[in-house]
């Protein structure tokens, strides 16, 4: 079937960068390339589940072109666009810590680029079989991985977080092997296509590939690709530019950690394949929100011994993988005091983006080290007994400087964010006293009304996000072939900031079921 769904295809990557002179579709290491040609493996019996009308309409599609067999044939892998030829990337990339050699898109195939209202679209789709970067796999994904990264993707969107999109969500038809836990249960699953949708699939291991093969001449046409799409700003290429290049990827890698850290989201997997050279959100894998605030969780079993990939230490794990990135750029500009001067600039930029975060969690204009030392008590206090962190900053607006607490009602505005009440005595209760008076005391400095600092908490501190066992309900009712709680829960977090109150059953407490069952407490990279 011809395709023409798109007027405004607008390709770049494959046109300004090399393709791998082999066109044959077989495992294999790639030179001197940035992609390898390859068309997606039609699958049988494709259907269209979900779709984001707001990111069609970012690619100028109508609601009847989403519906369209056009859109199901494009987007399912089972026909190619007219004009186009589809591509799988060529990247390397550091993996817990490690250097991993050859990556690649394993299963996901880019199939074009579109340019809408003068912002820069690529579409890529994952699962769609097998590319020469596939390694040991088999190029599919699963339902249940497929829903995790499509409500995900446009979940932080709309949270504010920078992010790749999510076009459209197909069932294949298909089914796919699986071992979820690794275990050596493997069972077969549903298969799926998600649609990702980014101004630009470009990594950091792009640039590791080439650097790690010495190979200066593309990795300076990539640098020069980026800069000349998405950076134009810093003018034409040269060493100047190159290192306002890093230095401007290192300022949306830490924008994009601070907004991590303000909603409790855990990646899951930060390699530097999976860190977006715009700074965005990428790769939506085993990832998790806090539940109860602990910053030695993360919900990605494979990292349950080092914990590498923990909440509380992502903002350090994306200061390593910045330097890979800039031990990668080195060749261009043959000079290492910038870099280290860029990088050290992270940490205090960091500390100082850290506290104004939290502080406008907590309502407060950051003064100085005493606003700190209220941070940091915080912090210590929340993990003194379970405490729920999106409740319990969504109740603290609660507070009144007009009201005097009692030490029987000092709790009260909170005590649904408590896992444990009953262990809310003794010393800990204490910490809990002193805490919120100490905080009442502070709110009482700042000059903006009850009203307004309410106004601005709430539109920082979400009142609903993806909790993990939100996403495991939803995938569990779709297996069965019900996508009316996929679609519900889409919905309610397209306004995460609102109050919806037809929704309050969400804004709860994870349930005791939840706590360790596999899918909601445990993930896995399996998908």
């Amino acid at each position: 079937m011809a395709i023409n769904l798109f007027k405004n295809i607008n390709d770049t990557f494959s046109l300004s960068l090399p393709a791998d002179e082999k066109l044959e579709n077989h495992i294999r290491q790639v030179r001197k390339a940035a992609y390898s040609f390859v068309n997606p493996t039609p699958p049988s019996n494709p259907s269209l589940i979900a779709v984001s009308k707001e990111v069609g309409q970012l690619l100028g599609l109508s609601e009847e072109d989403l519906q369209s067999d056009a859109f199901l044939e494009m987007f399912s892998g089972s026909s190619v666009h007219t004009g186009t030829k589809p591509y799988a990337m060529c990247y390397g990339g550091h993996q817990f810590g490690q250097w991993a050699g050859q990556l690649g898109d394993g299963r996901a195939i880019n199939l074009a680029e579109v340019v809408q209202n003068d912002q820069r679209w690529a579409l890529q789709i994952k699962g769609a079989g097998l590319t020469p970067y596939s390694r040991s796999a088999d190029g599919l994904a699963v339902l249940r991985s497929s829903i995790r990264e499509y409500l995900c993707s446009e979940a932080m969107h709309h949270l504010g977080v920078p992010t790749t999109r999510a076009l459209s969500l197909v069932l294949t038809g298909d089914e796919v092997l699986r071992d979820i836990m690794y275990d050596g249960n493997s069972a077969y699953e549903k298969g799926a296509i998600v649609c990702r949708v980014s101004p630009s699939f470009v990594r950091f291991g792009n640039f590791q590939m080439f650097a790690a093969q010495r190979d200066h001449e593309n990795l300076r046409k990539l640098a020069d690709y980026t800069i000349q799409y998405f950076y134009p700003e810093l003018g034409t290429p040269s060493k100047d530019a190159y290192i306002a290049f890093f230095k401007a990827v290192v300022e949306r890698t830490l924008a994009m950690i601070i907004h991590w850290q303000r909603v409790g989201f855990v990646h899951g997997v930060m390699n530097t394949d999976n860190m977006s050279i715009l700074g965005l959100t990428i790769d939506y894998g085993p990832y998790g929100w806090l539940e109860d605030y602990d910053p030695n969780w993360t919900p990605n079993t494979t990292d349950r011994q080092t914990r590498r990939y923990r909440f509380g230490h992502q903002p350090q794990v994306a200061l390593w993988n910045l330097a890979q990135l800039a031990n990668a750029l080195y060749p261009l500009v043959e000079e290492q005091e910038p870099f280290v001067e860029i990088l050290e600039g992270y940490k205090t930029s960091y500390s100082g983006r850290y506290y104004d975060m939290m502080s406008a969690k907590l309502g407060i204009e950051f003064q100085d080290a005493s606003d700190i030392k209220l941070i940091q008590e915080l912090v210590d206090t929340l993990q003194l007994t379970e405490t729920d962190m999106t409740i319990f900053f969504r109740r603290l607006t609660d507070y009144s400087t007009a009201t005097i607490y009692s030490d029987d009602k000092v709790l009260d505005h909170i005590k649904e964010a408590f896992y444990a009440p009953q262990e809310l005595q003794g010393d800990v209760l204490e910490s809990w006293y002193s805490w919120i008076k100490k905080y009442l005391d502070r709110l009482k400095m700042e000059k903006v009304s009850d009203e307004e600092r309410r106004s601005n908490m709430n539109m920082i501190n979400p009142k609903y996000v993806l909790r993990n066992y939100m996403a495991q309900l939803a995938i569990e009712k779709a297996e069965e072939g019900n996508y009316d709680l996929l679609s519900e829960i889409y919905q309610l977090l397209l306004n995460p900031y609102e109050e919806q109150p037809e929704n309050e059953k969400w804004f709860t407490r994870r349930p005791d079921w939840a706590r360790h069952k596999v899918g909601s407490s445990m993930l896995s990279c399996s998908s």
